[in-house]
């Protein structure tokens, strides 16, 4: 089972005025949950055990647009590192697709993959899905199922988040960064309709009110 660090129910998280808030934002956010720095000690050591498993062959790493950009980078700034400061280094390659299904915001098994190269041409190869959050766990479901029809030598998953939801089908990823409540989080690329994507890299923010966005 994927080793991961627990965000508690009851974090109480810390207080936006230690932290560079955008002004038209301030209004809308509650409480740093994850600082920058703990999620890049984080990402350095998924990087690590990525390598330890995958590594020796050639890696395909799909990034899951559009959230998880931003780990997305930072993840393959880590490997890329640690492939010129050891004696062991694998091939890397990269890919994007965008994963969407069309149920309103409900979860289902109707999943429609945009972008990317043809999907065949991962034939044989290890691939890493990297993600920025697991909820329920179906989208993810029904796209290792697609990939599965191409044959891939190998498919790992990597998401920085997984949520604790009874939602939840039951399906966890290869490597999980942070295990979090059934909260709403934005920032580090997550996004609420397209907003907060704007938001400093350095933290997550935990959203509480929408008024700006009715």
């Amino acid at each position: 089972m994927a080793s991961y660090l627990q965000i508690a129910d009851d974090e109480k998280g810390h207080d936006l005025d230690l932290f560079c808030v955008p002004r038209h934002y301030e209004n809308d956010l509650d409480k740093v949950i994850i600082p920058h720095g703990l999620i890049m000690d984080r990402t350095e050591r998924l990087a690590r055990d990525i390598i330890r498993d995958m590594g020796g062959h050639h890696i395909v790493a799909l990034c899951v647009l559009k959230g998880g950009y931003k780990f997305f980078a930072d993840l393959l700034d880590y490997i890329k590192s640690l492939n010129q400061n050891s004696d062991k280094s694998v091939p890397l390659t990269v890919d994007f697709i965008r994963v969407k299904s069309y149920c309103n915001d409900k979860s289902t098994n109707n999943v429609k993959v945009i972008g990317g190269d043809e999907l065949s041409n991962l034939a044989g190869k290890n691939v890493l899905i990297v993600e920025d959050i697991v909820e329920t766990g179906r989208t993810m479901e029904t796209l290792l199922s697609l990939l599965s029809e191409c044959n891939p030598k190998m498919v790992k998953v990597v998401s920085l988040l997984v949520k604790r939801t009874p939602r939840s089908s039951g399906y966890r990823p290869d490597y999980i960064g942070f295990e979090v409540p059934d909260a709403f989080l934005v920032g580090y690329a997550l996004d609420y309709n397209e907003y907060f994507r704007d938001l400093s890299v350095s933290v997550f923010w935990k959203l509480i009110t929408q008024g700006l966005l009715l």
